[in-house]
């Protein structure tokens, strides 16, 4: 298919299910309740209309935070259905933070869940150009927070029965699909008989048109707004889904990942909606003894977390029978430690494969695989990307286990930054996403992370990878996570700084560390300091943020 041929990702996720007949199978599973392929398609089609009403056009902005539940993908791929561009924020950020992105995106409507009411106001306050409010769950607080200056609608009004059948006809004449029905026929006013909800219509638009964008998680800076295309959805899944994982119509999806980060879209949505599979949501904030009960009940056949989430739970040892169904854990995010790779694995009895991908490009581009996990490797380049390393000079890097800036290009890179001229020409450039990560290829080609390169410590004049030194330390029974960043000495010179957590019941003799440390690794690694904290300063994405680590050293010692 051509660029330029007319392609909706929401309804090739979606709509071909149900027009191929598998309308009936479960799409979604959420705190007992499931949700049918044909219903998932009502959903759509309702926050379309409801959208509509609001006076939404192809290309208008909408923000979302959102919890993990039904309203996501209705909301989500609702708006991508009708050509609008849904913006999916962290439900983890303060109100203040979420006001920036929201008026950094000029979205006229945001969508959030009521559970996340008492950052309306501040959000308001800070966007000129939000009009309108659409609330999941009850709308009381939010109403009573914004009195009359903008708009409140409880998408429970779209969901009902009644929805917006027979209001809506003369809307729906912009564009016209053949009616598919939902759950059942459909009578010739085009709205389904099970569900009572007219058909709307899908935009026509092209895998190269505007589907989403995604907010990078700010490790460095204020979050960037990443503009994705509606072909970089079915791209993660004819390369990741399809060639590593083999994702199948009978797997369920479970994911530590929200669905706010792109990491979380692929495994609780794109990838099961893809094939028709299963995506098992949770609206609460993951914790090991939730997760657990999850994959007990839900019995999931892929399971998706992070490294430091796979320390969590092998740290509150869950009996081997907990992961049964589970034929493979995925992991990202975060360089998962070969120790955690090893244990997980062997708790699980199945394949752990770690991986590394990117806000920019979407999910996972480089990966191991079922075939084969290199424990403290990221495996090879997914088949469909290109990787390279490349030097200070921007020359690349030929020498098999030569430190390098990794380079990768493929077809589910963004197109750039919303309104960041500079910071796109610096990370996208001939094709080329630069991602920030320093890496070595080996001889037999495996990628091994070393760190971010402004994570690289320079000891003795010698380069320092925070990741090896942070397996190492890993390694110990007594840490649960650890974090390794440079700080300068009395004389200026950068030093290696460990920050760990205990694992639970655990407490950390520094100097026996030490001792560890000694037995691992050569002396100009090894930490000169360490410093056993409750826990660490993290993103909406879970990755540690080593630049306020930092700061507390700059602090303490100033």
């Amino acid at each position: 298919m051509a660029d330029t041929d007319e392609f909706n990702a929401a309804a090739w996720l979606v709509d071909r299910h149900v027009d191929e007949g598998r309308g009936e199978r479960v799409a979604i599973r959420c705190q007992g309740r499931s949700t049918s392929y044909a219903e998932l398609q009502a959903q759509l089609w309702r926050a379309q209309w409801l959208l509509d009403d609001l006076g939404v056009q192809a290309g208008d902005r909408i923000a979302m935070v959102v919890q993990d539940d039904e309203t996501f993908p209705a909301l989500f791929l609702g708006a991508q259905r009708s050509g609008a561009v849904p913006i999916p924020l962290s439900t983890m950020l303060e109100g203040r933070s979420l006001a920036a992105i929201v008026a950094d995106c000029g979205a006229r409507v945001l969508a959030i869940s009521d559970t996340f009411a008492a950052v309306v106001a501040d959000i308001a306050a800070a966007a000129p150009e939000l009009r309108h409010v659409v609330v999941g769950g009850d709308a009381t607080s939010v109403a009573a927070a914004l009195g009359h200056s903008v708009d409140v609608r409880e998408w429970s009004d779209a969901v009902g029965s009644s929805g917006f059948t027979g209001s809506t006809g003369a809307r729906g004449s912009r564009g016209s699909t053949s009616p598919t029905g939902a759950s059942g026929s459909t009578d010739s006013t085009g709205a389904s008989e099970a569900t009572d909800v007219r058909e709307a219509p899908v935009a026509p638009t092209t895998r190269g048109s505007q589907a989403f964008w995604l907010y990078s998680s700010g490790t460095t800076g204020t979050p960037k707004g990443v503009i994705h295309l509606h072909g970089n959805l079915p791209a993660t899944v004819e390369t990741y889904a399809t060639r590593v994982l083999g994702v199948a119509p009978d797997d369920r999806c479970l994911s530590v990942a929200k669905l706010f980060f792109a990491y979380g879209l692929g495994n609780s949505l794109t990838f099961p909606f893809a094939m028709g599979a299963t995506a098992i949501l949770n609206p609460e904030p993951p914790t090991p003894a939730l997760m657990a009960q999850l994959i007990t009940d839900e019995q999931p056949t892929l399971f998706f977390s992070s490294p430091g989430f796979c320390a969590a739970m092998l740290d509150a040892d869950p009996p081997p029978s907990t992961f049964d169904t589970v034929r493979a854990t995925v992991t990202a995010g975060e360089s998962l430690p070969a120790n955690v790779q090893t244990r997980f694995a062997e708790l699980t009895r199945s394949p752990v494969l770690d991986g590394i991908g990117s806000t920019e490009l979407l999910h996972i581009f480089i990966s191991n695989t079922l075939a084969e996990q290199v424990p403290g490797s990221s495996g090879h380049v997914v088949a469909g990307y290109e990787a390279e390393l490349r030097d200070d000079n921007d020359h690349v890097v030929t020498e098999p286990d030569t430190p390098g800036y990794l380079h990768v290009r493929g077809p589910s890179a963004a197109v750039g930054y919303w309104q960041r001229p500079e910071a796109t020409a610096a990370a996208f450039r001939d094709g080329w996403v630069r991602t920030g990560d320093v890496y070595t290829r080996s001889a037999a080609g495996h990628w091994t992370f070393l760190g971010r390169n402004n994570d690289m410590i320079k000891a003795g004049g010698i380069w320092v990878s925070p990741a090896e030194v942070e397996s190492a330390l890993i390694e110990h029974a007594s840490v649960l996570e650890a974090a390794v960043v440079g700080a300068r000495d009395d004389q200026g010179l950068e030093t290696v700084v460990a920050f760990v957590v205990p694992a639970t019941g655990a407490s950390i003799d520094t100097e026996l560390l030490v001792q560890h440390c000694r037995s691992r690794m050569a002396a100009f690694k090894r930490p000169r300091q360490m410093h056993v904290v409750d826990e660490f300063p993290k993103t909406a994405t879970g990755k540690i943020k080593r630049f306020e680590l930092r700061n507390r050293l700059t602090e303490a010692s100033s």
